[in-house]
């Protein structure tokens, strides 16, 4: 079974969630076989997830079972969701039962406050070696699928739970959406080590999540930048939390300012800190950090998860075999993705990556072989014949000013989004002298807030 989940101790704690639910590894067991003579095999279901123990259930169930999945937020945008139904045809949706009336489906079954239903869509052909669809992380309006073959999820949990040295002790802290490669990854590899997952749905600015943390004795957490920005507005370093023992980053790149001061306050209290990175065409994971390396090394990803290999090319494909010189980040690994599809018929495609993929990513490597990220390959404007960096820029104002800001624009002006409307002049003067250009390239613009995703990254569709 995935994970050996039956082969796990069939009392021991899998996960818990904030309504009050409760699931052994027995049971996950037991309710995986339930499913087989629900639905029959290769079918393409809709799961529409909370961080709850009914997503989680089903999740695995259908993994189980041979059907095909795609893992959606419960509140994902309904034209959206009607829209990617349009164009996929699940045979079934398995969603929280108080949405139930917004869909037209037949109920099947229901349990754990989720509902089986059927849509009256018949199944049609899939490659037999696809076992899971996600959304790309920068879908917003988009029927753009990443699609994943069996053994991605699983060699990926399975290396991260190694490196990380989870037991079954761990209780971790799944924050992230469980719909999210990283929040998943979280889910696989605790599974895969025997530990308790905790799902919370509450947000990092609310009682009940730091409730629910110390109630149930959280001993891991990972979040990605935007994570680490809240939790440092909260005062996170400074609080009491005898059984947290490791925080991970994953999703996108800190400020070093911020990763500084994770990796100080790690080393200080004991504990570990783990910079990590991947995309979900990668299963979430494809380098690390060791921690008694995180105050040598601030701002570096790390260096390829063990039994793969990561490599910078030049703009000619070319193999840059020098250190600290940029190219594109390309990662080889069994946890690389079959590709991605934007229509029912694609689900009938070979693995079109064939275990490599180019990421899209800048970076460059140090003389020690760890690798740094600079940017986006497409996420540049050459503003007066200059080539500026958009995200570089994000960073410079954000560890000068502390604030949330969002750019992006074309080769004749850069449009900045801040939310605060006295540093209007000042993030204009200073970005302007940082990348040597007239203050009339860039246009600053105050919004009541940068608009994010689920998980947390920013949404710039919605801002052009």
């Amino acid at each position: 079974m995935l994970f050996d989940i039956d082969l796990k101790p069939r009392n021991s704690l899998a996960a818990i969630d904030e309504v009050g639910n409760s699931v052994t590894y027995g049971e996950l067991s037991d309710f995986s076989n339930q499913f087989k003579n629900l639905i029959p095999e290769r079918e393409l279901i809709f799961c529409l997830c909370e961080n709850t123990i009914g997503a989680l259930l089903g999740f695995i169930s259908f993994y189980e079972n041979k059907d095909v999945a795609l893992l959606l937020g419960s509140t994902t945008d309904r034209e959206l969701l009607f829209n990617l139904i349009s164009v996929y045809k699940p045979s079934f949706i398995w969603l929280p039962k108080k949405y139930i009336n917004e869909f037209q489906v037949e109920i099947v079954y229901q349990n754990y406050g989720y509902v089986l239903g059927s849509t009256g869509y018949k199944a049609y052909p899939m490659n037999q070696y696809l076992s899971l669809l996600l959304t790309t992380s920068g879908s917003t309006g988009s029927p753009k699928l990443v699609r994943y073959k069996y053994g991605n999820i699983e060699a990926n949990a399975k290396t991260v739970a190694n490196v990380f040295e989870w037991t079954t002790e761990e209780r971790a802290i799944c924050e992230l959406p469980m719909q999210y490669s990283m929040g998943l990854n979280v889910i696989n590899s605790h599974l895969y080590s025997g530990g308790t997952i905790l799902m919370i749905s509450s947000s990092l600015t609310s009682l009940s999540f730091w409730k629910f943390i110390k109630e149930h004795k959280g001993t891991s957490f990972t979040g990605v930048p935007f994570s680490y920005d809240i939790l440092l507005k909260l005062r996170f370093v400074q609080m009491d939390l005898p059984h947290l023992k490791t925080i991970a980053e994953g999703g996108g790149k800190l400020t070093d300012s911020i990763f500084s001061t994770l990796a100080d306050w790690a080393e200080k209290n004991g504990k570990r800190f783990f910079a990590t990175f991947g995309t979900t065409e990668t299963s979430a994971r494809m380098s690390y950090l060791p921690p008694h390396l995180a105050t040598l090394k601030c701002g570096s990803i790390g260096q390829a998860i063990p039994g793969s290999e990561m490599l910078l090319l030049d703009d000619n494909g070319n193999l840059i075999e020098g250190n600290d010189v940029e190219g594109e980040l390309c990662y080889r690994g069994s946890n690389v993705t079959m590709g991605y599809a934007i229509c029912k018929e694609d689900l009938l495609r070979d693995d079109d990556f064939s275990g490599e993929y180019k990421t899209g990513d800048l970076a460059k490597r140090d003389s020690d072989g760890f690798y740094y990220i600079v940017g986006r390959k497409k996420r540049f404007l050459k503003l007066f014949g200059f080539r500026v960096s958009l995200d570089q820029c994000e960073r410079l104002i954000n560890e000068k000013f502390n604030i949330e800001c969002a750019c992006i624009g074309d080769d004749s002006t850069m449009n900045i989004y801040i939310t605060n409307e006295m540093l209007q002049v000042e993030v204009k003067n200073y970005i302007s002298l940082k990348t040597k250009l007239l203050p009339a390239a860039f246009n600053i613009r105050v919004i009541d807030k940068i608009p994010r995703n689920n998980s947390g990254k920013i949404s710039y569709t919605l801002l052009k």
